[in-house]
């Protein structure tokens, strides 16, 4: 995923350290330069924005100290997993605008790497699990009525979705490293493959188990939720003539979009450096496309950190509700909105008088 090349010398990596000469492909400096002096922009907003917003996420939730529903528990976590990312964030930001030179040493190019890499997995298999949860509930309701059994269910869900990032990220922490490059005068934090072989490893971990297979169970049980809302709207529609649930179709299509419209990009231009490694595709051409391409395709990738809060939360009911109830606590009696009932009491007593 995005954090296997985040950090990475992209356009020197491995057996690409060397500068262009003669009989190398030309860099296109033009459209470096640019990626140098506007990404980093882009990315430091990015962080602001999942910061307050996976913040204000986990400080709804956790501030009321009650105990959370199930659908709390996994908007929890994923708010804590894409804070988690997003701290990472700057790093990347101050790597390209220092043209890809390393600045914080071996230990953070390792930790921040790692850190990010455990906390995308994580963000992404809980993405599932919501959707698994959903799906359990509006699909198979009769099943799903213990609400104790399903908060414990829920909380071995995401302990074992932690265990497992941490698990993946491993190779990162072990493999990742500060070369020297002194034809380029920098130290660049690069991902170092002892073999060939882990390329495929690599593939088979970014694009099969961080895209392929989790686009495909939120497909698969996105799919079943909207026919089955379909089906009871349509069972309303013959009893009341009422509107079918727009509201809850459109958001179910939302999150599996922006599923796809954020990592697409990535996992397509991954695969494409992985036929690059292997010399299935070869050329200057594709050499350029590739390196400039997957920096673009994190950004893309990181904006899904940002997205969350909103359209996992803000955007649902229950999150409004929980924003109210807390609002509603914290606000001193005399500035609570009055009822309805209550403004028309008191407008009464006041032309009585």
């Amino acid at each position: 995923m995005a954090s296997q090349t985040l950090l990475e010398f992209q356009s020197y990596n491995q057996s690409q350290l060397l500068p262009p000469n003669a009989t190398s492909c030309a860099n296109p400096w033009e459209a470096w330069d640019l990626l140098h002096r506007v990404l980093p922009t882009f990315i430091i907003t990015i962080c602001s924005c999942g910061l307050l917003g996976n913040l204000f996420v986990l400080s709804i939730f956790l501030v009321p100290r009650q105990r959370l529903t199930v659908a709390e528990i996994y908007l929890a976590n994923l708010a804590a997993s894409d804070l988690g990312f997003v701290l990472g964030l700057p790093f990347w930001a101050e790597n390209i605008w220092n043209e890809f030179n390393w600045p914080f040493g071996a230990v953070l190019c390792r930790t921040v790497n790692g850190v990010i890499k455990a906390n995308l997995f994580v963000s992404i298999f809980l993405v599932v699990a919501i959707s698994q949860d959903r799906y359990s509930v509006l699909v198979h309701p009769m099943a799903s009525r213990r609400r104790r059994r399903r908060r414990r269910l829920a909380q071995a869900t995401c302990l074992l979705i932690w265990v497992l990032g941490g698990l993946l990220s491993i190779p990162t922490f072990l493999l990742r490293s500060v070369k020297a490059v002194p034809d380029l005068n920098i130290s660049a934090c690069v991902l170092l493959l002892p073999h060939e072989a882990w390329h495929f490893v690599r593939i088979v971990e970014l694009n099969v188990l961080g895209f392929l297979l989790p686009l495909a169970a939120i497909v698969f049980f996105n799919y079943h939720i909207l026919a089955s809302l379909r089906g009871r709207a349509d069972v309303r529609r013959m009893r009341s003539g009422g509107p079918t649930d727009g509201k809850t179709t459109a958001l179910l299509l939302t999150l599996v979009a922006a599923f796809l419209v954020c990592w697409a990009p990535y996992h397509v231009f991954a695969f494409l450096e992985f036929l690059f490694k292997v010399e299935a595709i070869q050329g200057c051409f594709w050499d350029n496309v590739i390196d400039l391409g997957l920096q673009w395709a994190n950004f893309f990738a990181f904006i899904n950190s940002c997205l969350n809060p909103v359209i996992y939360v803000f955007v649902g009911q229950l999150f409004r509700t929980k924003v109210w109830e807390l609002y509603k606590r914290c606000t001193p009696r005399s500035l609570t909105p009055m009822s309805s009932s209550r403004r028309k009491e008191i407008l009464q007593i006041f032309w009585q008088n």
